[in-house]
This record gives C-alpha cells, structure tokens and sequence, in this order.
C-alpha cells in the first residue's frame, strides 16, 4: 500500500487505478524534452542491471538486494576507469 508506480499512458497500466498503491502517469512526448526524464532513467538502469546480472545464475533470494545495489553502485558511479579519472581529479582539487 505505501508504494508509489510511475508508468507511461498505456492503456493495460489503468488495471493498476484498482490497487492501494499510488499510481502516476507520466506522458513521455511531454516529458522526452524535459532534461531530467525518470522514466527513461529507471528504464536505463534496468537495461544495465539485467545485462550485468545475466552473468550470474541462480542468485539467492535474499542476497538478490546486494547484486542489485552493485549494479547501483555501477550506474551511478560509471566504469572502473571514471572513478579513478574522478578521483585523481578530487585529489588535483585538494
């Protein structure tokens, strides 16, 4: 019931408008133009995650949480050689 679901406008998300949970509809030509589109954001990072978590089979239940924070910790912070550029960065600025 404290869930919140963003989804586009089509028509097999209204079953949704029955449930307890709160439930947002978001028009992707309006918000295609915006800068910041969450949509498309969840959209990317659940790309990244199912392709990086193909790799591995038969992930446990209750460590899934930990697999999907490290494909976090990726989308957030990029590739190995982004965060040593950024780090060297930060330390250049000190």
């Amino acid at each position: 019931p404290d869930s919140i679901v963003y989804t586009d406008n089509f028509k097999a998300y209204h079953a949704l408008d029955v449930s307890e949970f709160k439930h947002y509809r978001m028009n992707h030509t309006q918000f295609l133009a915006d800068k910041y589109n969450p949509i498309k954001e969840m959209e990317n990072f659940w790309n990244q995650a199912k392709r990086h978590l193909r790799i591995f089979k038969d992930i446990p239940k209750e460590y899934f949480y930990l697999f999907l924070k490290e494909c976090e910790g990726r989308f957030n912070v990029g590739n190995p050689k982004m965060l040593l550029k950024d780090l060297k960065k930060l330390l250049r600025e000190l």
